[in-house]
């Protein structure tokens, strides 16, 4: 039924209130429907129909901007995510999330290239259902993704699984397959025009996305890639703060160091102006250091404090020599003490293993400060063995002359001739004239440090040195003991004899002769190279010896055998008597001693025990037989208790 006068007015009210609500598209088709079944005049219809396609211009334009202002204010969120400083982890999740909020799709993700593997991984993901997709690597180039990164343009597709544009791999197939992803979008994330990663939106449904889905998306991912240049931004002034501290640290050691060498520096030149002696250097180092230091000689004898064995640090004391440098042996530190290519002698340092550079050139420079030391006081007892061996020479050739004087000026030189000195005489072993002065060499390096005089006289080099330095070992042993390191100072055997220890001009004159004689005689008995003195050459020694010492050749030869018969009451010197003036006739002797011949031979054995498996031989057997003449002769040959 029609009514003439009907107004579109409440349509339009209608119309107006379904904008302010925000109703549906369709609700705005209703208000003409219903219009029309009133019967309403045609022109208040085309009014109508006129008014709701402007309604629904409006509510378009409002869905717009709803959608709009959504957007700014997820984009205003993650600016103030990344104004906030928040971690990575937490910005591109909170991208990624907005990302497929925004889109209204199924999932989103965002990929990163790792540049030691060369391919990208899933950074992070949000929606993501299947593990095989979450942890999908994807080489470069491969998949919608390889695309996006190498043109750096955004790529979206309707359904992933028949467009023809990727590069299809079966590893990305499948984990696109296993997530059931259709519909895919990829926008590039952009540094300087250098793409560092790609974010996807995905739907499990084909989809079209629009222009402004892909804009939108573009936008987010300029903020991922803010985030991430950010973060790799701050991990740069981190690692330069860090070495910048460093270095910081580094200067301060090193400023240290130079103040702690300085005062080293220091306190050594003082030590060298003052006069310090090597157990000074030694001692100062050791508490600059923190550690033992021992210092030993050319030789390996120790100058000062304690340490291995010389042959221990052989190799240790080679690597130092050869490479100029202190090395590390075990738990020690070896330095070698040299001067040019001559070696001094070595420095040890014990109780610190681990050595700083600082440390070492102090260990180093400590070794430069005992070789100057070892240069000034060989200097100095090469100038004072120089006058003092004038003295020497004079006291061989003419002790006679002026003993008095001569004693008055070993006295200024610090020489004692009052006091019992050894003398020993060395020669080559091989009689060279032209080893002569190495000899002379190296017997001053063998004295170095000691109290006594060595010189050149004649064909030899005689060494002066008091008694008590050879301590309880006696001649025999100081001539030995000699004889083998002159040999390793002067690198080739040297024979050496040993004088009677002497005092005065005369007896040291007499002693020197006797020396001699021992030289020669071990030249004649073939044993160059070899030490001894008169008492340790046995008879020929009594022969050899000024002082003709036959108690102390007795003692010598027969000591063991008077000993035992001393503390057990046998007859075992009278055995031996009887034994050799029979002949070594075992029954002559039993006769001659009224004994069982059984009693002989177990009393031999005894002898044999005693002397050692030789006492028959011609030599030794000479020897025993004439240390029993001259005891009997002496009036020690009792039968009594023989």
């Amino acid at each position: 039924m029609n009514h003439p006068h009907e107004s579109a007015a409440p349509a339009l009210r209608r119309l107006l209130d379904l904008l302010a609500s925000g109703a549906a598209t369709e609700d705005f088709a209703d208000v003409l429907a219903d219009a029309r079944r009133r019967g309403a005049p045609a022109a208040v219809l085309a009014e109508i129909d006129d008014a709701t396609w402007q309604a629904l211009r409006v509510h378009r334009t409002l869905r717009q901007h709803r959608r709009r202002e959504a957007e700014l204010t997820a984009l205003f969120d993650t600016a103030g995510d990344l104004a906030a400083s928040r971690d990575l982890d937490s910005v591109l999740q909170a991208i990624v999330r907005r990302a497929r909020m925004l889109l209204g799709t199924d999932i989103a993700y965002l990929t990163l290239p790792d540049e030691a593997a060369g391919d990208t991984y899933m950074r992070v993901t949000d929606g993501s259902v299947s593990a095989l997709f979450q942890t999908l690597r994807l080489s470069l180039g491969d998949g919608l993704g390889g695309l996006v990164a190498q043109t750096a343009r955004p790529y979206a597709t309707p359904d992933y699984r028949t467009d023809e544009r990727f590069h299809h791999t079966g590893t990305i197939d499948a984990g696109v397959l296993d997530e059931g992803l259709v519909a895919i979008i990829g926008v590039p994330l952009l540094i300087g025009g250098q793409v560092i990663g790609v974010l996807f939106a995905a739907d499990r449904t084909p989809r079209a996305f629009s222009p402004d889905e892909v804009a939108l998306l573009c936008s987010l991912a300029a903020h991922a890639a803010i985030a991430l240049d950010t973060a790799k931004s701050l991990a740069d002034t981190r690692a330069a703060l860090a070495e910048l501290n460093a270095a910081n640290e580094l200067v301060r050691a090193h400023s240290a160091a130079v103040q702690r060498a300085e005062q080293a520096h220091d306190r050594l030149t003082d030590l060298v102006l003052r006069g310090a002696e090597v157990p000074d250097v030694a001692a100062a180092v050791a508490v600059l250091l923190g550690g033992e230091i021992a210092v030993l000689d050319a030789e390996g004898e120790p100058l000062a404090g304690r340490s291995a064995p010389a042959a221990e640090l052989t190799e240790a004391v080679a690597a130092s020599r050869a490479e100029g440098r202190s090395v590390r042996h075990g738990e020690q530190w070896v330095c070698a003490v040299l001067a040019g290519h001559d070696a001094l002698g070595t420095l040890v340092l014990r109780g610190r293993p681990d050595l700083d550079d600082a440390d070492r050139r102090l260990f180093e420079r400590a070794s430069v400060v005992t070789a100057l030391l070892l240069l000034l006081r060989r200097s100095v007892a090469e100038t004072e063995n120089r006058v003092r061996g004038e003295l020497l020479t004079d006291l061989l050739t003419a002790p006679e002359r002026d003993p008095a004087g001569l004693t008055a000026r070993g006295r200024r030189l610090g020489v004692d001739l009052a006091r019992p000195h050894l003398v020993l005489v060395a020669e080559p072993a091989d009689g060279k004239d032209d080893d002569r002065g190495r000899l002379a060499g190296a017997a001053r390096r063998y004295l170095f440090g000691s109290r006594g005089v060595s010189a050149e006289h004649t064909d030899t080099v005689v060494l002066l040195t008091p008694a008590d330095t050879g301590g309880a070992h006696g001649p025999e042993a100081t001539a030995r003991q000699a004889a083998e390191r002159l040999a390793r100072l002067a690198g080739f055997p040297v024979t050496v004899g040993a004088g009677r220890p002497a005092a005065g001009p005369s007896a040291l004159a007499a002693s020197y002769a006797e020396g001699l004689r021992c030289v020669r005689a071990l030249r004649v008995l073939g044993r160059a190279g070899e030490g001894a003195s008169a008492r340790s050459l046995g008879f020929l020694g009594v022969l050899l010896g000024d002082g003709h010492d036959v108690d102390g050749f007795v003692g010598a030869t027969l000591g063991p055998l008077l000993e035992y018969d001393a503390r057990r009451g046998t007859e075992l010197v009278r055995t031996l008597r009887a034994y050799f003036d029979c002949g070594g006739s075992l029954t002559r002797a039993k006769d001659e001693l009224h004994v069982h011949v059984n009693t002989v031979v177990q009393r031999l054995d005894r002898v044999e025990a005693l002397l050692g498996r030789d006492w028959n031989q011609p030599e030794r057997s000479l020897e025993l037989q004439l240390a029993l003449r001259l005891r009997l002769l002496a009036g020690s040959g009792e039968e009594s208790g023989g």
